[in-house]
């Protein structure tokens, strides 16, 4: 009787190969690991502008802006039509509750800001405050 001999890879073709999807790997890598840091900033950018189409909304039927963004889901004030939300408040990219103050800054009705990577006021780069104007 006459055994077939099983083909398959030796240990030094499967050591190559490891090695080349390695290196392209580590060329391939940095580039989408800096990607992730600005579509969490766009992610953000875009939360607030939806966050900010509900307060108009909370704003036109009860004539105020809310005091919390809580609000926007359930509220008894006077002449709400909500939820203004689909889901509850969403948190920022990095895990944190957005900062909403009323009055705002400056004279304004209200600000919106997310601070970033670090939670904390300041930064630069992925820790540099994100505010909503």
């Amino acid at each position: 009787m006459k055994l077939n001999r099983i083909q398959g890879f030796t240990l030094i073709e499967l050591l190559i190969t490891i090695v080349i999807i390695g290196l392209l790997a580590s060329l391939v890598a940095p580039d989408m690991f800096s990607k992730v840091s600005s579509s969490k900033r766009k992610t953000a950018q875009t939360q607030m502008a939806m966050l900010e189409t509900a307060i108009n909304t909370y704003r036109l039927d009860v004539g105020t802006v809310p005091a919390s963004l809580t609000e926007l889901t359930q509220s008894k004030a006077s002449g709400w039509d909500g939820p203004y939300l689909p889901k509850e408040v969403p948190l920022d990219p990095w895990g944190a509750a957005y900062d909403y103050k009323t009055p705002g800054d400056n004279g304004a009705l209200y600000s919106l800001k997310s601070f970033g990577a670090d939670k904390q006021p300041g930064g630069e780069g992925d820790n540099e405050d994100i505010i909503h104007k």
